[in-house]
């Protein structure tokens, strides 16, 4: 058995409703995630440009295969206004294995 992980939760935020809808639309038409889950009302504190920024945002929850990470990140980049959205994927170790099964058929 590998120590790879089969699923990853990669997480990305949102400047608005209409952004975190599109991306997560595409994301999930295009097979590349399960699921996304829309979190509103995400404070932000970031330093960019030299200036510190406080802004609210959404956060985007995706869950997707292992190996569809990259294509996840590529597909972020292409959707979404910011010049550098996030994109950081993190493993899933474990949990109910209907839903991974899942994650894996939805993605595959």
């Amino acid at each position: 058995m590998s120590d790879e992980p089969e699923a990853v939760v990669v997480l990305s935020t949102a400047p608005d409703d209409e952004v975190a809808a599109r991306v997560a639309r595409a994301l999930v038409e295009g097979g590349l995630a399960a699921c996304v889950n829309i979190v509103p009302g995400v404070r932000s504190i970031y330093r960019w440009e030299g200036k510190v920024c406080d802004d609210q945002e959404r956060l985007l929850v995706i869950k997707t295969r292992a190996a569809r990470q990259d294509d996840v990140v590529a597909a972020i980049k292409h959707n979404h206004p910011y010049t550098c959205p996030e994109a950081i994927a993190l493993p899933i170790i474990g949990g109910a294995p209907a839903y991974l099964a899942w994650v894996q058929e939805t993605t595959a």
